[in-house]
């Protein structure tokens, strides 16, 4: 049976530029004053491996771990962010994490704001720490025996060592499967983002499901180049602030469409009770079932 406490919404966030407010690994490298050196390494090597080739510089140059812990640690992060995913957590949604970044970054910053147990899986590229205390990190689809991507997807927007639409398409699997077995409800999938990279995962939503981008970013305007390509409900966020109060708003809406279906379609409106827990908590409003656009196949 699936879990009381189970919203039947998965919230998958992007990292970079959607949980923190810059990109980690440009935040870290400009931190420790290697950014021309950073430049340098991106015209000869994917930006994966760039990465992974700068952490060794820093090593060589004295860089020690904690430096770089410490300098991750001082990303922005807004408070709207951090009250969002604790209301989300409260309210029973599951919340994951795919990104582009790497777990030692994302690791620290989650750790450092108290925020690494409301996560139940984070998908990103590895990172290590090798017997001499340098920082590795690994591409999450490994493509460093060829000079093409091993992951198979052909989308333009999705570098060599991470497609996230994959990842994102056995993420969906995952849940059917649970949810035919009557582990979990079936879910919602809330997926947040603001890059190129969250164009692919995109397309692999459902109706049912709800996308996120971050306005005047580029999967913002890699949707509306093509909306009809995109099956889920967009729902744009310009802030941090927006980014709470659309994802709050999505939560309740999948909360009155779950006991419309649970209810056999009839009209029901009901009210979602947050927490007092949560820092910032969402208007505590009843919400009529909204319409859905009508999606246009291809």
């Amino acid at each position: 049976m699936a879990a009381s406490n189970d919203a039947g919404v998965v919230v998958v966030f992007d990292f970079d530029k959607t949980i923190i407010d810059c990109d980690s690994d440009n935040w870290v490298v400009d931190a420790l004053g290697a950014s021309q050196r950073f430049d340098e390494l991106l015209l000869h090597l994917p930006w994966n491996s760039a990465i992974d080739a700068m952490m060794g510089e820093l090593h060589s140059q004295g860089k020690s771990m904690d430096e770089i812990a410490g300098s991750i640690r001082t990303a922005p992060l807004s408070r709207h962010v951090v009250a969002a995913i604790k209301t989300a957590h409260a309210l029973g949604c599951e919340l994951r994490i795919l990104s582009d970044a790497n777990a030692f970054f994302i690791d620290t910053v989650l750790a450092h704001h108290g925020l690494a147990g409301y996560f139940s899986e984070i998908s990103t590229n590895p990172a290590s720490v090798d017997a001499g205390g340098r920082l590795r990190i690994t591409p999450h689809h490994d493509f460093r025996h060829g000079s093409c991507s091993s992951h198979g997807c052909a989308l333009a927007t999705c570098p060599p060592n991470m497609c996230k639409g994959k990842v994102m398409e056995e993420m969906l699997q995952e849940l059917s499967v649970a949810a035919a077995a009557g582990m979990r409800r079936p879910s919602r999938v809330v997926y947040l983002g603001d890059g190129r990279g969250d164009y692919c995962p995109t397309l692999k939503l459902a109706e049912r499901d709800y996308m996120m981008p971050r306005k005047g970013y580029p999967v913002w305007d890699l949707i509306a180049g093509d909306r009809r390509a995109v099956r889920a409900d967009v729902r744009g966020w310009a802030d941090f602030k927006d980014l709470e109060t659309v994802l709050l708003d999505i939560i309740h809406e999948c909360a009155v469409a779950a006991m419309v279906e649970q209810d056999g379609g009839g009209q029901v409106v009901v009210g979602m009770v947050v927490p007092e827990c949560c820092a910032l908590p969402a208007p505590k409003v009843a919400m009529a079932v909204l319409p859905k656009a009508i999606h246009a196949s291809n």
